[in-house]
């Protein structure tokens, strides 16, 4: 058998260890890194505490230094963002002032009673005289039983016992009608119109001509009934340009023939400009200018050339473009742009006054 080994000064069993060494239950500290370092910072704190501390000739004492702003005058500092949560929220930025309302109209050059209040956005010409022969309209407190009456002023009139609030400057929007829809403020039909889908915000607005119910593009809306009106007018000469999809054969010397203008049924059709944009198949895309703005005006012609129009988009009515407008969507028409359209209605008269001297 082999003898047992020696201890050689190694742990060994509990029973090899001197009593006194330790006290029973209780095991040696074992000294660490944190107790070491502990130990160190004590000796320096007793160390600093039995040293007096020498003041720093270039450190302000506390009694010369500048007083901190008060709390209130930091509080007022907006030029810069709060920062982290709990932070004071700036003051709110003052809001733009709004313009003053347009000043309404009410005196007028002497017309009549239906004009003016159609100017004045109560209605169309036809509304305003079926709102008179229902005696909603009154001068003075007394209805009135006929629309064949001249006023210059629109301050005594009431419709419905409000008061008219005057002519108001022309406002001009556009709008993107889809196919389907009826231009018109109600069908005895039930058939849906453009009013069922127009978006909210708009002032009471009436439309500028018609488009087909199945015709989409671009559609003027007015508050202005003698705007409305004007531009209306096949003598205004105001160009309106549409997109065209047709199915049949043509040629362009064919369609430069309708320059010279055309006559259907008895019905005489002013110049008309036409330009092939491309061909699809039987389908040809065209470009079409006219200045009447007749019923069906460009159906019509192109049905006479022996075109079949099976789309019809108006993309442009003088400077206004519908440009890309989403459907069912409107926006107001700048000032510049409304003046611009006025002084072509007020260049076309102008015109046919001096025609009419000639």
């Amino acid at each position: 058998m082999r003898p047992p080994r020696k201890p050689t000064g190694g742990k060994g069993p509990p029973g090899n260890r001197p009593p006194g060494d330790r006290p029973s239950g209780e095991r040696p500290a074992r000294p660490t890194r944190r107790s070491e370092r502990s130990a160190g910072w004590s000796e320096r704190r007793e160390r600093a505490e039995g040293e007096e501390r020498q003041p720093r000739n270039d450190r302000p004492q506390r009694d010369s230094r500048p007083a901190r702003p008060a709390r209130a005058e930091r509080a007022a500092r907006d030029d810069r963002p709060a920062r982290g949560p709990g932070k004071p929220a700036l003051a709110p930025a003052p809001r733009a002032k709004r313009a003053p309302p347009p000043v309404r109209q009410t005196e007028v050059a002497p017309q009549r009673i239906a004009k003016a209040l159609a100017r004045a956005g109560v209605g169309s010409r036809r509304d305003i005289e079926r709102m008179i022969a229902e005696g909603r309209i009154a001068i003075d407190g007394v209805a009135l039983t006929s629309p064949a009456l001249n006023i210059t002023s629109l301050a005594n009139i009431t419709v419905d016992g409000e008061p008219v609030a005057g002519i108001a400057p022309a406002r001009l929007y556009r709008f993107h009608k889809p196919a389907g829809f009826l231009t018109a403020a109600r069908d005895p039909a039930g058939r849906p119109t453009i009013m069922d889908i127009l978006p909210p915000g708009l002032p009471r607005v009436v439309p500028v001509g018609r488009l087909d119910m199945n015709t989409e593009g671009l559609l003027l809306l007015t508050t202005d009934g003698e705007l409305k009106r004007a531009l209306e007018l096949p003598s205004s000469g105001v160009p309106r340009v549409y997109r065209v999809r047709a199915f049949g054969e043509i040629t362009q010397a064919a369609l430069e023939s309708l320059a010279d203008g055309a006559t259907i049924d008895g019905v005489h059709y002013g110049p008309i400009i036409a330009d092939i944009e491309r061909r699809t198949g039987h389908n040809l895309w065209l470009i079409v200018t006219i200045r009447e703005g007749k019923n069906r005006e460009v159906r019509r012609v192109l049905e006479h050339v022996g075109l079949q129009v099976n789309r019809l988009i108006r993309i442009a009515y003088g400077p206004i473009g519908l440009d890309d407008l989403p459907p069912r969507m409107a926006d107001e028409i700048p000032d510049s742009d409304v003046a611009l359209l006025k002084s072509m209605l007020k260049a076309a008269k102008t015109e046919q006054g001096k025609a009419g001297r000639g």
